[in-house]
């Protein structure tokens, strides 16, 4: 089958942080006026829409219909609208379902929408809507694995965090498996916990160069050396935190473009999504982001070594790290190595997270996947500003949701372009 070339012609997106007296549609309704005027175009001309949303059913009793009932205010009414819930991975997989309709040749004209609310005043009852990323049936067996996983490696924990708190009490279950998958990591190639204060310090220095981020304070490596520790190795300024948001972006056909007064624009020149198989944990070559990120260069027709930007799903600095290798960006097991050289710095080799990634820019769940896009789609075009990556041609976006065993149960990469238009 051959497909339709597909560009991004509007993005939009909040600065994420806390909205406890706005709703999901008070913010849906800031991104989706914000993109179409960022496209010049006017709402008549949407054909469709993919909404991204996971837990407004937990928190606010939206089980069903949630783009419906957002959208609906804005005038958006009797056009397909598709609801998404992956996961961390929702706000991509409504751009993946968005890019399908237009490549499909299908529509000429779609929207990806992501919007997350989580803050709450029951902060237990936040920690625990992170159990649905995971198989609620069979949690005990979850940790077994995990923890059976590191106790193979022989991973020693410092003394003086040898007595932990019950998972999922006071933080989300994610960071126990973060933590899990770190100690492994630093046990079998020799990562520290300095090369993770590296990559959190340089995030949150980027996250300083951008106004829409949740953080916008810079920290230094010993600044989340000496922070609160949440579960070792990870400390506070290594994990993402507890946000509000929403992201939006509008994709169309080579047709659609040309009526457009605009002389460059950003191609999707590669839109993969998938799900987690069964491996061991050693079996790293079958990892979903190697996978994955294959098949998504296979497409483009690049490799790792054309990716000028990138910016990966980072719930925590080790998030980070592990992901330039997956993605091939480093060797597996140099991921901290590679950061400590400075390559994923804004002026490296290939700068990751320019946005601040999620550790900083923040991480409203549903939302997060398109705001990786709005950063990249704004990198390309040569908007960013102070932490803009100079002549940056070719990017990247990789946004994983859920665990399943030792992989992301959902994963979407995109490979973007900057190109002239005909």
């Amino acid at each position: 089958m051959t497909l339709n070339n597909v560009y991004i012609i509007g993005i939009s997106m909040v600065k994420f942080g806390k909205y406890i007296e706005k709703s999901e549609k008070d913010l849906t309704a800031t991104v989706v006026i914000d993109a179409i005027k960022d496209a010049g175009i006017s709402i008549k001309d949407i054909q469709s829409v993919w909404f991204s949303n996971s837990l407004w059913g937990y928190f606010s009793e939206q089980h069903a219909i949630r783009g419906q009932v957002a959208l609906r205010p804005l005038g958006i009414q009797g056009i397909p609208i598709i609801n998404v819930e992956n996961a961390c991975a929702g706000g991509s997989t409504a751009l993946h379902g968005a890019w399908m309709s237009v490549a499909s040749g299908l529509y000429d004209c779609v929207m990806a929408v992501g919007v997350e609310k989580l803050f709450s005043n029951d902060k237990e009852k936040t920690f625990k809507a992170f159990w649905a990323g995971i198989d609620v049936s069979n949690v005990a067996e979850w940790m077994k694995k995990w923890k059976s996983a590191v106790e193979k490696v022989n991973f020693k924990l410092p003394d003086e965090f040898l007595s932990e708190e019950k998972e999922g009490d006071k933080r989300s279950a994610f960071m126990d498996l973060y933590a899990s998958w770190c100690r492994w990591h630093m046990a079998k190639y020799g990562t520290t916990q300095r090369q993770l204060a590296i990559i959190a310090s340089k995030n949150h220095f980027h996250s300083s160069l951008n106004p829409l981020a949740q953080f916008q304070i810079p920290m230094s490596v010993e600044d989340i050396l000496n922070s609160r520790m949440v579960v070792y190795p990870l400390t506070v300024p290594m994990c993402a935190p507890i946000g509000d948001g929403a992201a939006c972006a509008i994709v169309c056909s080579k047709d659609f473009l040309k009526k457009l007064n605009i002389s460059t624009s950003v191609k999707i020149i590669a839109s993969v999504c998938g799900s987690g198989t069964d491996r061991d944990i050693e079996e790293e070559n079958k990892d979903i982001a190697t996978r994955l990120s294959k098949t998504a260069y296979n497409i483009a027709n690049v490799g790792p070594e054309d990716i000028d930007v990138a910016e990966v799903h980072d719930a925590t600095a080790f998030g980070e790290l592990h992901q330039t290798e997956a993605l091939g960006f480093c060797p597996i097991g140099e991921g901290g190595i590679f950061a400590e050289s400075g390559a994923t710095k804004l002026g490296g080799k290939i700068p990751i997270n320019t946005s601040g990634g999620l550790e900083s820019r923040g991480h409203p769940i549903g939302a997060s996947g398109l705001a990786q896009v709005f950063e990249i789609v704004t990198q390309l075009r040569h908007e960013a500003g102070k932490r803009q990556v100079e002549n940056c041609q070719i990017g990247l976006v990789e946004n994983g949701g859920g665990n399943l065993d030792f992989e992301e149960a959902a994963m979407c990469i995109h490979i973007f372009e900057r190109v002239k238009n005909i």
